[in-house]
């Protein structure tokens, strides 16, 4: 096993880590898809309000390609699908039935895998909608199944606060990983599983695999970071990601025949009254992952993903299917009284020049600016943080001056929209939005 340990970046200390206790969450009545927070799709829709639908039903499909298809996370019958500015699907809300019913697919026998040809492995991925959890860097767009990447990056622990820990989720399923290892090995020659942190859970892990342990602050668990920092040529830059929960349930797909709808989430935050893991399953609601979970008075920002990465919900929203993690924070949408001369004792900052800075105990963390947006004033604070070098300061004016050529020379799609950059900027400045809507831009025009 190989150890890279990564020097820049930062770990914030921000309270609500959930605990490593797992509890059963009770049963939701609806389940919903978020397909507006799927990057890159073009949805159309296959079902409509009112239809019946099994577990795995097909809900709609990519035009881009329409072997491509998002299944239903519930048994039941479609009673919502809402629209937003042009005409945008927002969310599909299904009503569970007390018996829900599953949709099948045949699968190889599990003793034909290592002789199944790599075609009948994808279209029975296809079929049974587990091909979106395979997607492709630098854009994190879907995977083509037509293509056969480098590498597949199996994502071992995510740093970002707070994502499930893996050693929850193999706990008991370590055999449902080694056969998606497996089905991943038929796809690719090349199958790297990297850890972040735990270097002890790599003991556990199926052999035959290439692991890479990765150590040091945030964002050390990123799928970008890890290859900006391992990649031996410019092929690699084309490789799949997969995050290790979905192995998982790629293995328990192999064995059943069965689209998997159970998931291990957390809930944390700083407005967590009871942060740690819980069992429940996909397209679970926000409102009722977070029930009865917010601490204190104050006005909670649904967080659906990582703190830094994650979209903003509501109650009525629901769990996107590559969020595992619901953070209740602190909306901080208030003023207040001379801050501009409180020391900020008990305020979290990349700077220095808080007295927060001498203190090592979790700070509760809200979602107000603390300050006016200004210009950039060439601190350097955004390329000291930055865990990939490509100096934010100077490919943000590259972008605003639409000089796209100079940005991508800068290292624009090395950007793992991590957001550290715009955490530390003291002007305030989106810089993780501009290089997300930049590089999605570009992906779109080469496409």
């Amino acid at each position: 096993m190989k150890t890279i340990h990564l020097k820049k970046g930062f770990s914030l200390r921000i309270a609500g880590k959930p605990g490593r206790e797992l509890r059963q969450l009770e049963q939701p009545r609806q389940v919903g898809l978020v397909p507006e927070r799927i990057p890159f799709i073009k949805p159309r829709l296959l079902v409509e309000e009112g239809s019946p639908v099994a577990v795995g039903t097909p809900l709609f499909e990519d035009k881009r390609d329409t072997r491509i298809r998002f299944p239903s996370p519930g048994g039941g019958r479609v009673t919502r699908i809402a629209f937003g500015p042009r005409r945008v699907i927002q969310k599909i809300v299904i009503d569970l039935d007390e018996s829900e019913e599953f949709a099948t697919v045949d699968i190889p026998a599990q003793d034909q895998l290592d002789a199944a040809p790599r075609q009948a492995l994808v279209d029975c991925l296809l079929d049974g909608g587990m091909w979106p959890f395979l997607r492709a860097l630098p854009f994190m767009d879907i995977a083509d199944p037509d293509v056969t990447p480098p590498a597949i990056l199996v994502r071992l622990g995510d740093d970002e606060p707070f994502a499930p820990d893996p050693a929850i989720y193999l706990d008991g399923r370590n055999d449902l990983f080694a056969v998606g290892i497996k089905v991943l090995g038929r796809l690719c020659d090349r199958v790297v599983v990297n850890l972040a942190g735990d270097e002890a859970l790599g003991k556990s892990l199926p052999g035959g695999v290439e692991i890479q342990c990765f150590t040091g602050p945030y964002p050390s668990g990123n799928a970008c970071v890890q290859l900006y920092h391992t990649k031996t040529g410019p092929e690699l830059n084309r490789a799949w990601v997969i995050d290790g929960q979905d192995v998982v349930l790629l293995g328990e797909f192999i064995r059943t025949g069965r689209f998997p709808v159970g998931r291990i989430m957390t809930v944390g935050g700083s407005l967590a009254a009871d942060p740690g893991h819980v069992e429940t399953r996909a397209g679970v609601p926000l409102g009722h992952l977070g029930h009865h979970a917010l601490a204190g008075e104050a006005v909670a920002r649904y967080v659906a993903g990582g703190v830094f990465t994650g979209f903003a919900g509501d109650v009525d929203s629901f769990m996107g299917i590559y969020q595992n993690a619901l953070n209740l924070i602190d909306d901080g949408n208030r003023e207040e009284l001379l801050a501009f001369i409180r020391p900020g004792f008990g305020k979290p900052s990349y700077s220095t020049a808080f007295l927060s800075s001498f203190h090592r105990q979790p700070f509760p963390m809200d979602c107000g600016q603390h300050g006016e947006v200004r210009a950039c004033v060439n601190c350097g604070t955004c390329a000291k943080i930055c865990p990939v070098d490509i100096l934010p300061q100077f490919t943000m004016k590259c972008l605003v001056a639409d000089e796209v050529e100079e940005a991508l020379a800068h290292g624009l799609l090395d950007c793992a929209e991590c957001g550290l950059c715009t955490y530390a900027c003291p002007s305030k400045i989106e810089l993780r939005e501009v290089f997300r809507t930049a590089k999605a831009q570009y992906y779109k025009e080469i496409a």
